[in-house]
C-alpha cells in the first residue's frame, strides 16, 4: 500500500520537435498551441516543476493573422525603467520590422512567469519565411519513430 507517484528525472525527458505553419492563422489561437508544447503539458509524464516541454519550429511567421481591428488598435509597450524611458509601438509597425517577434511576444505572455520561462522560450525557433532552418532535427525524430 506503499504507492507513489511518478516523478520523471531530467535525464528521463524526451524532447521532439514539432512544426506549425503560421500562414492564415490566427496569433494568439497558435500561440496556445504553441505554449502548451514548450510547456509539455500535451505529456502523460507531466510535471508542473520540471521543464519537460518540446522544441517548436514556427515557418511563415509574417503570415500571421489577427482578428476584428486588432491590426490597427494593438499595441507593444515596454518601460527601459528610468523617467520618461516609456515605449510604445503598434502592431503594424512592429510586424512591418519583426514579424518573428510578434509570435515570440505573444507565446511568452502565456508561458509562466518563473524560472523556467527562460530555458522554454529558448526552445521556440521562429522564421519568418517558409525555410526551416532545423529540418534534419525533424528527419532525425522521423527516424527514431520508426
Amino acid at each position: 500500500m506503499n504507492e507513489k507517484t511518478y516523478q520523471p528525472k531530467v535525464a528521463e525527458i524526451k524532447r521532439n520537435w514539432h512544426l506549425f505553419d503560421a500562414k492564415g492563422e490566427v496569433l494568439g489561437r497558435l500561440a496556445t498551441k504553441v505554449a502548451t508544447l514548450l510547456i509539455g503539458k500535451h505529456k502523460a509524464d507531466y510535471s508542473a516543476h520540471l521543464d519537460s516541454g518540446d522544441f517548436v519550429v514556427v515557418i511563415n511567421a509574417d503570415k500571421v493573422t489577427l482578428t476584428g481591428k486588432k491590426t490597427s488598435q494593438k499595441r507593444y509597450y515596454r518601460h527601459s525603467g528610468y523617467p520618461g524611458g516609456f515605449k510604445e509601438i503598434s502592431f503594424e509597425k512592429m510586424f512591418s520590422e519583426r514579424p518573428t517577434r510578434v509570435i515570440q511576444l505573444a507565446v511568452s505572455g502565456m508561458l509562466p512567469d518563473n524560472r523556467l520561462k527562460k530555458g522554454r522560450m529558448g526552445r521556440l525557433k521562429v522564421t519568418s519565411g517558409d525555410h526551416n532552418p532545423y529540418q534534419n532535427r525533424f528527419e532525425k525524430v522521423q527516424d527514431a519513430k520508426n
